[in-house]
């Protein structure tokens, strides 16, 4: 019998810590059209020009410091455990696969093996809880623009989203349990930023988004797809697993580049908010994230961990990322089969 292939995409990394590596990643990373959603002559400006040559450097030095001799980085390194995982519970009538948008393993080359493997049939799924054109969109554009050029296409799903996915929330739930939530101030949920306007472009009626009061409050048919309202959604389903009060909590979002509006509040602005008020304590949740990366890793725990002592606070707590935690393999799992 024919095996059935799964497709597991993530973000992507460098493929070292190096300026040249990481500028190549950058430069591929920002040059999709979903990403910076502006006309091409204007994205190339901005990317090779101005973008990637002042950026490389920098971020060069911030993979330095998380990057692993043995195992990489954290990102590349806990999604081959997701794999590797997913692949012995689901056993031989499946093929898992994993890629990544940008850099390797490419989605090409993880396309290949599953068709070179005669799979009948490919799930993909993306590794994005909250759907955004700029990450999930930009996986399923790039499937589809690969097995277009295929001269049989096997039955291929996508996962739209799983910002509501019960044992993704009871996961972090548990990973924040470990730290003792009653011991903290205050806890942030920290999502990653989209620019204003790519939320705009996901509203089809054009009088919604950023227009309504409270518009990303509750999700409903106008907004489901809506990156921002998924976010809420998946803070409030975790604070309710963990009985915190509505006060007890904050929704943010982190990783602003450019001068355009982005998604607000912004988690910087959060936590200097936060020292105002006389908060020393903070427990911060990085739910768009399935591995800790860059974002979690450096920019909360360093930076974010910085800028609040500098503000008169003690600590700064990063609630682990899903990673290889059991449960989330038996989302994994449970996605899977329930198709």
């Amino acid at each position: 019998m024919a095996k059935k292939g799964i497709l597991l995409v993530n973000l992507g990394t460098p493929d070292s810590p190096s300026t040249a590596d990481v500028r190549k990643y950058l430069d591929e990373f920002l040059m999709d059209p979903r990403v910076i959603d502006v006309n091409a002559a204007l994205r190339t400006f901005l990317v090779k020009a101005i973008i990637v040559p002042f950026r490389a450097p920098k971020s060069a030095k911030l993979y330095q410091a998380i990057w692993n001799n043995e195992t990489g980085s954290p990102l590349k390194h806990y999604s081959i455990l997701q794999q590797k995982a997913l692949q012995q519970r689901l056993g031989d009538g499946y093929m898992v696969e994993l890629a990544m948008r940008y850099q390797s393993p490419s989605i090409e080359s993880a396309l290949q093996k599953l068709k070179e493997a005669l799979v009948s049939e490919i799930q993909v799924i993306a590794l994005f809880p909250q759907y955004a054109s700029a990450s999930t969109g930009s996986v399923h554009e790039k499937v589809m623009s690969i097995v277009k050029e295929w001269q049989t296409v096997p039955d291929i799903t996508f996962i739209n989203s799983f910002h509501d996915n019960e044992l993704m929330i009871e996961t972090f739930a548990d990973n924040a349990a470990k730290h003792q939530p009653e011991t903290y101030d205050h806890v942030l949920f920290s999502f990653h930023g989209l620019p204003q306007r790519q939320l705009k472009k996901c509203d089809h009626t054009n009088s919604y988004c950023l227009k309504v009061d409270g518009c990303c409050n509750t999700l409903n048919d106008t907004n489901k797809f809506c990156y921002s309202a998924q976010s809420y959604d998946t803070a409030r389903l975790i604070a309710a697993k963990m009985d915190l009060p509505k006060d007890k909590y904050t929704v943010c979002f982190q990783s602003r580049l450019g001068s355009d509006p982005w998604v607000q509040p912004y988690t910087s602005e959060v936590i200097k908010q936060m020292a105002e008020q006389g908060k020393k304590r903070l427990l911060v949740f990085c739910p768009a994230f399935v591995s800790d990366c860059l974002e979690t890793v450096y920019e909360v725990t360093t930076e974010y961990g910085d800028e609040f002592k500098a503000l008169g606070g003690e600590h700064v707590q990063l609630v682990e990322s899903l990673n290889a935690e059991p449960k989330w393999i038996d989302a994994l799992e449970k996605m899977v089969l329930e198709g």
